[in-house]
């Protein structure tokens, strides 16, 4: 259950401000389909976040040992100030989607989300937690948690949120389990 926890409450947080919730806001205004959007984000999502936390784990599984655990320590350190960094709308393509909204939703949130924070922070969640499943669900109610409401209340969520605190709790969360983790492997807890 701490993998789940853990993992639902790091990626909500870190999701909030993310370019793949500008592209859920972008979306939801474009095709004012919320129900194919909603389920193109969990397709999209289940299948990102299973590949990036098998990776995770897989890696893992392979280079056991205190060296490594202090490398995923360091990975949430970084992952800490990385979330500290905004990201703007500008970044995400506007061309006119030619298929519907969830085949579109899919597509762009998968590959948005490819090297984004959320699932470099799900290949380490994989990695410090022996549970694929947990982490995986864990996650992806995180997105879904951030991005459902995006999806029905678009630009006034982000004009009422403050993202700059959301952005400082996230990576205070991130700061928190690397330092933690790292505690752990050095024997001080």
């Amino acid at each position: 259950m701490d993998a789940f926890l853990t993992s639902t409450t790091i990626v909500t947080l870190a999701e909030i401000g993310d370019k793949t919730q500008l592209l859920a806001i972008l979306l939801a205004t474009r095709f004012r389909a919320p129900l194919p959007i909603i389920l193109g984000i969990f397709a999209a999502t289940i299948a990102n976040h299973f590949l990036a936390a098998l990776l995770g784990a897989s890696v893992a599984s392979l280079l056991d040992g205190d060296w490594f655990r202090y490398l995923i320590a360091a990975s949430f350190i970084a992952m800490a100030a990385w979330t500290l960094v905004p990201d703007k709308v500008d970044d995400l393509d506007d061309k006119p989607a030619r298929f519907g909204a969830f085949l579109t939703t899919l597509v762009a949130f998968f590959l948005v989300e490819m090297g984004d924070k959320t699932q470099v922070a799900t290949i380490a969640l994989g990695a410090r937690f022996d549970n694929l499943f947990m982490v995986t669900m864990g996650t992806t109610l995180g997105m879904m948690l951030a991005n459902v409401p995006a999806v029905f209340l678009g630009h006034e969520l982000i004009e009422r949120v403050p993202l700059n605190i959301v952005r400082i709790i996230a990576a205070l969360l991130f700061l928190v389990l690397g330092l933690w983790l790292a505690a752990q492997t050095a024997g001080w807890i």
